[in-house]
């Protein structure tokens, strides 16, 4: 017989707490910078460009509207996208270590934007989407040849024969980007830069994708609560309360794959978020992934908004790669949880 936890789901009260801290955060993170803007003007700059109230100053409302909202928006979309796929994962791979890029995904997806910026690869009437869909279209090959792989190594596609071969793969990927970058020639800075992740160059547009992409990813992560819970018991007891464990399988790193190749495609190579902070999350709130899922979409967007802000302020006016200051803060904290957890236990 079971036990029932406390709270099944994400109470009204959880949500309004989370969505207050976000929403505090972005507004930081609006305002701070090498030129501080007071959080009036900021607020009247947002609500002018939406609701036509009276506007900001001049100045503030062009370094609101142009430069600091749109990579806030899309800092907080692509946090909350990839903490929701490192908690899937974890969940499915019941492996505290997994996160986007254990399955081989997001390597994949760094190797078709890495081709497309080295050797300018584009989209006939639609340039802007050829790093995109070279990105998405390598992450969905990428799935497809793991997946592949694995069926053949073990037809009943295991977790560790998935991991092993998404490690596999991801070296392989890994050696192949750097013989792309080798062959960049004069697009060598560009492909650099992007390798190290930034948002620097993020737009309405960009925010716009990641929008659309985690609310119908993120809305097929978020129903497959249950079945992650089941799964946090082992595979055969998953089976046996009538869980498709094959079938779940399938959808939850599709739909992870998605979402990381849209997220690469735009911010780059940003390491970290999806391990450290579903580990963050389960702190707060516990291990069920019914609460814990909501959870990480908040935390997620708080814990990469912040890093954005202290990537482009720790030294300013110089900017640090997102990707390297995640990286750096990511370990720290890392091994900050792991401590406490082992000392917990």
């Amino acid at each position: 017989m079971s036990i029932k936890p406390r709270r099944e789901g994400f109470s009204p009260r959880d949500y309004l707490l989370f969505t207050l801290a976000t929403l505090g955060t972005a507004l930081l993170c609006v305002c701070a910078g090498s030129v501080p803007v007071p959080p009036g003007d900021a607020l009247r700059a947002v609500g002018s460009a939406l609701f036509g109230l009276i506007p900001a100053d001049e100045p503030a409302q062009t370094i609101i509207l142009s430069l600091r909202l749109p990579r806030v928006l899309a800092s907080g979309l692509v946090g909350a996208s990839l903490s929701l796929c490192g908690a899937a994962m974890q969940g499915l791979l019941r492996n505290p270590l997994a996160d986007g890029s254990t399955l081989g995904v997001a390597s994949g997806a760094s190797l078709g934007a890495v081709i497309a910026i080295a050797f300018g690869i584009t989209i006939p009437g639609l340039p802007q989407l050829g790093v995109m869909g070279m990105a998405m279209l390598t992450a969905f090959l990428s799935l497809v040849l793991i997946l592949s792989l694995a069926w053949r190594m073990d037809a009943s596609l295991s977790t560790n024969t998935i991991i092993l071969v998404g490690v596999i793969f991801s070296m392989f990927a890994s050696a192949v980007i750097s013989l792309a970058v080798a062959f960049s020639g004069p697009r060598l800075r560009s492909v650099t830069f992007w390798t190290m992740g930034s948002l620097s160059t993020a737009s309405y547009r960009d925010g716009l994708t990641l929008l659309v992409a985690l609310a119908v990813c993120g809305a097929v992560l978020l129903f497959s609560a249950r079945e992650l819970n089941a799964f946090a018991v082992g595979e055969d007891n998953a089976r046996s309360v009538g869980v498709n464990v094959k079938g779940v399988k399938l959808r939850v790193m599709v739909t992870v794959s998605v979402l990381i190749g849209v997220c690469v495609s735009i911010g780059g190579t940003i390491g970290f978020v999806g391990l450290v902070t579903p580990h963050m999350a389960r702190l707060i709130v516990g291990p069920n992934h019914r609460r814990l899922l909501p959870a990480v979409l908040f935390s997620g967007a708080i814990f990469l908004m912040l890093t954005d802000l202290a990537a482009r302020t720790i030294i300013s006016p110089i900017e640090l790669p997102l990707g390297v200051v995640t990286s750096l803060i990511g370990a720290v904290l890392f091994v900050v949880i792991f401590m406490r957890t082992r000392r917990v236990r």
